[in-house]
């Protein structure tokens, strides 16, 4: 999976989890828990969809490195 497939397919796990979340807020820098306000079912729903519609399982203990837009991304990119 590249770069492009990787956001699109972040953008609309996102969407499905949280769709009053504006695509305007999603830069790689923004936090999932803080800035998007997800809290913890929030955030596990969104890694249940990633898996879902790409493939990729991500294990609890690389939940830090997903835990911004822009990491999530760069993970399903390495994984996908």
């Amino acid at each position: 999976m590249n770069q492009e497939d990787a956001r699109r397919a972040v953008e609309a796990a996102i969407g499905k989890v949280a769709p009053d979340v504006e695509p305007a807020d999603l830069d790689g820098t923004a936090r999932l828990r803080q800035d998007l306000e997800l809290d913890s079912l929030d955030f596990l729903r969104l890694v249940e969809v990633i898996a879902e519609s790409t493939g990729v399982d991500i294990p609890e203990a690389d939940y830090p490195a997903v835990a911004t837009v822009g990491g999530l991304v760069e993970y399903l990119a390495g994984h996908g």
